[in-house]
């Protein structure tokens, strides 16, 4: 088999957001960061990975961090490397819908900070949720990666997947992302997939796998073979199991075969010793589960994520249900199929899991059920692949009718103005009360820890006699 592309293979290195957000719950922090950007910044990557995801979340809620201040200072100290953040389509950086205004300004602010490419995905790749993401990244001269979120299932075939790429691309997206959170991806199906979308699209592939499976660096190896434009990487140390294959294990693979990476291999190495001590701190302090490093291929046969995986030990756990992980595993693929077969991602993987864990311990399925599923019946979260089981639904919803169309158009188009009005003087620029409205009461504590903080500061000044 020979390489479909001799253009030299380009690398997105995910070790600033997705690779500490897969192996360690989000908790690197900017100090952690910044002595990396020089080397990081030299090494030719496409992109860094960098912000978005669950890092705002986690910048505000546990490190006492202003996420806005850590784009800016990744900006300042990686002058010469694109900048790249996840973003959930209409959910932002958050788990609802939020309106569009508040689409538009995240987008705008996000740009003004620092992003370069915004990589904009939907839970149930309804593009209604993609629209007004779209629009605002281009308004603001920022690149559109419009995403395929991956899965398998009755409806998610190949030709879904270039069905949905070509309206991706008519709808203005500058490249495609597949993004298989669950490295459910196989080798020969990436080969298949990447070599028609490059026959049926023209703007560039880019794919973002995991190695949760084990099948990681295969899926990329492929994908490269049937000319993929640009992969996900991280290095080594924060590399493999439910985080993505290593950069520098694909770029040996790559250069034995003859196929161009063009990275400074020098330089990636003596990164990759920077970031060891970091990973033995996060072991050492149990940040890091090992357990999250190796290879687990139940994701195979359940279609779930690692994330999701010990998302479902941590509220069995919490119950002193653990014995009931094995009847958990095996309603969530039930659960999933009533609710329309959803990709496993944020937030549709917390629905389900959370609602195979209800099922089980309540003992009748559909006893209990919480208010976010009761939204995604309703059609808040936007149109499922496939229709909501109508008796399961029925049952969810008693006589409550479904949003009829786009559920983020019936939300206020004043929300930004209210928000800043409720905020006050307690708001010091517009990225706070972005904060304030993606997470608030999460924001408000750290603008009472900030004032608090800020109020112990001694100031003084030397005066010369």
């Amino acid at each position: 088999m020979e390489f479909l592309s001799n253009k030299p293979l380009l690398i997105t290195d995910t070790i600033l957001r997705d690779a500490h957000q897969s192996q360690a719950a989000t908790r690197m922090t900017l100090e952690q960061m910044l002595p990396a950007c020089e080397i990081l910044d030299s090494i030719g990557y496409y992109s860094l990975e960098c912000w978005g995801g669950a890092t705002f979340d986690a910048c505000l809620r546990f490190l006492d961090e202003d996420p806005w201040e850590r784009l800016r200072q990744l900006r300042a100290h990686l002058p010469h490397t694109k900048l790249q953040m996840l973003f959930r389509g209409q959910n932002i950086l958050g788990y609802k819908h939020y309106a569009d205004d508040v689409v538009d300004e995240f987008c705008g602010k996000s740009i003004d900070n620092g992003i370069d490419i915004i990589r904009i995905f939907d839970a149930l790749n309804d593009v209604r949720n993609l629209e007004q993401a779209i629009k605002s990244t281009k308004k603001y001269g920022g690149q559109v990666e419009a995403t395929l979120s991956y899965t398998i299932s009755p409806i998610h075939n190949e030709d879904y997947f270039v069905k949905l790429a070509k309206e991706l691309e008519q709808m203005g997206a500058d490249a495609l992302c597949i993004k298989d959170m669950a490295n459910l991806l196989l080798p020969m199906d990436a080969y298949s997939l990447v070599k028609r979308l490059k026959e049926t699209v023209s703007i560039p592939i880019h794919l973002h796998t995991h190695n949760t499976s084990g099948t990681g660096d295969m899926v990329n190896l492929m994908a490269a073979m049937a000319g993929v434009d640009i992969v996900d990487t991280a290095l080594s140390p924060l590399a493999n199991g439910t985080s993505q294959p290593a950069t520098e294990t694909l770029y040996c693979a790559l250069k034995e075969l003859g196929y161009g990476v063009d990275l400074n291999e020098k330089l990636l190495y003596e990164i990759a010793d920077y970031f060891k001590p970091i990973r033995a701190e996060y072991i050492a302090d149990g940040t890091l589960n090992p357990i999250s490093m190796g290879t687990d291929t139940q994701c195979l046969n359940y279609q779930i994520p690692g994330g999701m995986l010990s998302n479902l030990l941590s509220q069995l756990k919490m119950m002193n249900a653990l014995d009931k992980f094995d009847e958990a595993l095996l309603e969530t693929p039930r659960v999933r199929k009533d609710m329309g077969y959803p990709p496993l991602v944020t937030p549709t993987s917390q629905l389900i899991g959370t609602q195979a864990v209800q099922n089980v311990l309540a003992g009748e399925r559909y006893k209990n059920v919480g208010a976010e599923m009761r939204a995604y019946c309703r059609g808040e979260y936007g149109r499922t692949p496939a229709p909501i089981d109508p008796e399961i639904r029925a049952k969810i919803l008693g006589g409550e009718k479904p949003v009829e169309g786009r559920y983020a158009a019936t939300l206020p188009a004043d929300t930004y103005e209210k928000a800043e009005k409720a905020l006050g003087d307690t708001a010091r620029c517009e990225e706070d009360v972005l904060s304030y409205i993606v997470f608030p009461q999460v924001a408000e504590d750290f603008f009472a820890k900030r004032r608090e903080r800020e109020e112990h500061v001694v100031r003084y000044s030397i005066t010369e006699l």
